[in-house]
């Protein structure tokens, strides 16, 4: 399975071998990214962000504060009590700018300075909506969402940054080049595996009780699948977290491998997040209400699409309908 690369800007050729306009394949995952930027928008939406007092925003603002050192704390219930004072007018700014951030991006004019937006407006989010993610305290385990989903909001954004040229041998290698975007994706995978494995991340207990934490509110379908991975958690948790992270130095590595095996280990990964993001995330939480993002699994399936191997079979078409051009005037 393999996709095919489209330069920008590549014209199609006419006559018998024609071909159909070159798709953009930067643009066409943008718009997924934008996609997602508008779905967080509308979840900003919900009634619960413009409640104040313990059980509205502010108040689960202020509860990512617990555990982190002191000076994070300070920022997170700063940021916490502006809400709490202010929470219709604050929590309109939100949606605003994320509604901003989405359509810009979607918008070819306005891309660049959207997703410059986006990455300073994901590092805020993280700091003082997400806690850092949870990383200094750990309890940032993939399974939940760690290091947080806005870090892949910043990483796509950059990676998705609008150039010309090929996006052979992968999307992501047509803005920073092919082998500053390999470290990246190693890095990030590396990453993942070692938060696997930290702070509680491989704890049974933990992890159970991150499942069950997420758990009330949804569809029963959803309800039986959390019981399910609940009882796996506490039954294996600690085996579950070490294979996941064996597998995660896997996929770290797999794009140095040929491509028909990164290819089986791509397909493999999207599937694991799905099934995390389904039976540990609970679908971001957006089926149960008060949801503030999809979480993770949907950004880390499209980051892996940023990463799919290409092909460039159009590109051999062109040079042969140019020679076809050439020599039809010799044979009039």
């Amino acid at each position: 399975m393999t996709l095919t690369s489209e330069p920008v800007g590549a014209p199609a050729t006419e006559g018998p071998t024609a071909t159909r306009p070159r798709r953009d394949l930067q643009q066409t995952f943008r718009l997924l990214l934008a996609t997602v930027w508008l779905l967080d928008a509308a979840l900003q939406l919900q009634q619960f962000f413009f409640t104040p007092g313990k059980s509205g925003f502010s108040g689960m603002l202020g509860g990512l504060a617990s555990g982190n050192p002191g000076w994070v704390a300070h920022t997170i219930t700063w940021n916490a009590s502006v809400v709490q004072h202010q929470p219709v007018l604050t929590n309109s700014l939100f949606a605003a700018i994320q509604f901003l951030i989405a359509f810009g991006i979607a918008w070819r004019p306005t891309c660049r300075p959207a997703l410059v937006l986006s990455m300073v407006w994901s590092v805020g989010v993280w700091w003082f909506g997400e806690g850092l993610g949870n990383t200094l305290i750990g309890r940032a385990t993939p399974f939940g969402g760690g290091p947080g989903a806005v870090l892949f909001y910043a990483l796509l954004a950059l990676l998705l940054w609008p150039s010309s040229g090929s996006n052979a041998p992968f999307v992501a290698a047509r803005t920073i080049g092919t082998e500053a975007a390999k470290i990246v994706w190693a890095c990030v995978w590396l990453a993942l595996a070692v938060l696997t494995v930290v702070g509680s991340g491989r704890s049974p207990q933990a992890l159970h009780d991150l499942v069950a934490g997420t758990s009330s509110g949804g569809p029963g379908w959803l309800v039986r699948i959390d019981h399910w991975s609940e009882s796996i958690f506490l039954r294996h948790g600690t085996a579950v977290a070490i294979v996941f992270a064996l597998f995660c130095v896997l996929v770290a590595a797999s794009v140095y491998l040929p491509t028909s095996t990164r290819q089986v280990i791509l397909v493999l990964a999207s599937a694991a997040f799905v099934v995390i993001w389904v039976a540990a995330e609970n679908v971001g939480g957006i089926l149960a209400g008060g949801a503030t993002d999809p979480n993770s699994g949907p950004l880390v399936v499209l980051l892996i699409l940023v990463y799919w191997p290409l092909t460039d079979t159009t590109w051999f078409a062109a040079p042969a309908a140019r020679r076809l051009e050439s020599l039809a005037p010799a044979e009039a």
